[in-house]
């Protein structure tokens, strides 16, 4: 989390290009929204017993395990050409790369667009965990939920990052979270588990994390009609990044806040 701000922050400066990022989690870590409260909907005893991260993120949404996935960020000025004003319309816009890059890998990807009762739904108390219900432009393959993002924006610069689940451990989410009962946990985790879907049912598990990247970068270059150069993180950005980790992501301050 520290490293997307600091990308966001540097790109702000004017030092760094639009940056694609991928990246892995070591621990497995649970990550919260913004506006969700720590104490009420996790269980921290749990987390502790299955030696889980905890870190809360500087986007919105709902708690995920990071574990066998495939995390992406897009860091991009609001100024961009053709990006959106409309928060929903720049989601759709840089989230049509993870659809274009799904569809190279031979999935049937699109766009989810909620229904009166589904949105409804999201507006509902219930499940504390992402990919329970997919949202507006949230990418989906056969009517499930593949792919969970979240976007903020600062200093006139978006950040959007989000999970590509490699395998789903649907309990292992939801040992972690606080439910009123044990049968709300189980109906609760059934409903989650109607709703989304890892890449590795969908292909069988013969599908590398390599070859789910290089697919992305190239949806994302056709989406946005622009060369991807690989590159490195810049001093500036290593230097800050280590500074948003001991006095932020790594703090009770912030991931306990609320």
């Amino acid at each position: 989390m520290a490293v997307d701000e600091a990308i966001l922050i540097v790109h702000g400066e004017g030092s760094v290009p639009p940056t694609l990022r991928f990246y892995a989690w070591d621990p497995p870590t649970l990550s919260i929204g913004y506006f969700q409260r720590a104490e009420k909907e996790i269980d921290f005893e749990s987390l502790r017993r299955r030696g889980y991260g905890f870190v809360r993120r500087p986007t919105g949404g709902r708690a995920v395990l990071h574990d066998r996935e495939v995390t992406y960020s897009v860091v991009v000025s609001e100024s961009y050409p053709g990006m959106p004003e409309s928060v929903t319309e720049s989601y759709r816009v840089i989230s049509e790369g993870l659809v274009r890059g799904l569809r190279r890998m031979g999935l049937d990807a699109g766009f989810a667009r909620p229904d009166e009762e589904q949105r409804k739904r999201l507006l509902e108390p219930g499940s504390a965990a992402c990919f329970d219900s997919p949202s507006w432009y949230e990418v989906v393959v056969e009517g499930r939920k593949l792919i969970g993002s979240a976007q903020t924006r600062q200093r006139g610069v978006i950040l959007q990052h989000g999970s590509l689940l490699l395998e789903l451990d649907a309990r292992a989410l939801f040992g972690v979270l606080r439910f009123p009962s044990e049968k709300v946990r189980e109906r609760l985790l059934r409903s989650f588990l109607h709703h989304a879907v890892a890449l590795g049912d969908l292909t069988g598990g013969k599908v590398s994390r390599e070859e789910v990247e290089k697919a992305l970068v190239e949806g994302f270059a056709d989406a946005l009609g622009v060369e991807m150069v690989p590159g490195e993180l810049t001093d500036r950005e290593r230097t800050l990044a280590e500074t948003l980790v001991r006095e932020k992501y790594g703090s009770d301050a912030w991931n306990f806040r609320r």
